[in-house]
């Protein structure tokens, strides 16, 4: 399969990352990535940075990095989902300011659930228009109708993320593989696209989506669901 784009990645600016975006940007070319997108997390994440970072997004020239960089850049957001309703810790005005957003389920921003409340509280945050992708959705710690999620995911014309991180042995969403069974087999039987994330909280793991292809393979994902094989694709699909 070809893999092409990452576009879930943090900078320094996210408080417990470790580079720069122009870092994040050498790796995914090196990486031989295409485009790139960088998604800071959201103000209510303990340590992250202040709004006005994303209201003053406007001043990124991403044509001007891109050039510079040899591929695509984007700059997006990771949101938080504050409660049920789907509320995010950013406003329209920092929102009109990204390219994308990504909306997660985070224990420092929202106490588990059970399978109703965390479910409601994604699909909410799915009806934003600005929210395009929702960030490893297959979160044991987070139990949801994966059927209603791959559902709703559809019918919002929003993606659903195979998270690298979450894959990793050591990583701090133990299960996740097991549970992404469930959500890809969802994702099948609608027709619901995904895409792979790094998670990057580094530059040595830009582009690294090792894990999430080994879980689609073990799935038998089709590679037509899976966004990662174009940019055009990506950002055509963000427009949409």
């Amino acid at each position: 399969m070809n893999d092409l784009l990452d576009v879930h990645m943090h900078t320094l600016a996210s408080g417990h990352a470790y580079n720069t975006i122009r870092e994040m940007l050498t790796a995914g070319k090196k990486h031989g990535l295409q485009l790139v997108g960088i998604s800071d997390h959201a103000p209510a994440m303990p340590g992250s940075t202040h709004r006005f970072y994303f209201e003053n997004m406007r001043v990124f020239d991403r044509q001007a990095y891109g050039r510079e960089a040899g591929l695509e850049v984007l700059m997006g957001a990771e949101l938080n989902i504050l409660n049920e309703t789907g509320k995010v810790d950013l406003e329209e005005k920092a929102l009109n300011s990204l390219d994308y957003a990504i909306a997660s389920l985070h224990k420092q921003c929202i106490e588990p659930g059970s399978v109703l409340e965390n479910t409601t509280a994604i699909i909410s945050a799915m009806a934003n228009p600005h929210v395009k992708i929702i960030g490893h959705p297959d979160n044991p710690t987070y139990p949801v109708d994966f059927d209603a999620l791959a559902r709703a995911a559809r019918e919002n014309h929003v993606l659903l993320e195979c998270n690298n991180s979450s894959y990793r042995s050591h990583g701090s969403r133990a299960g996740s593989r097991e549970t992404a069974k469930i959500m890809l087999a969802a994702c099948k039987k609608y027709g619901t696209h995904v895409i792979m994330g790094s998670d990057a909280h580094i530059d040595l793991d830009v582009g690294n989506h090792t894990g999430s292809q080994e879980v689609l393979a073990q799935a038998g994902f089709p590679e037509e669901l899976v966004i990662n094989t174009s940019p055009e694709k990506f950002k055509e699909w963000i427009r949409g």
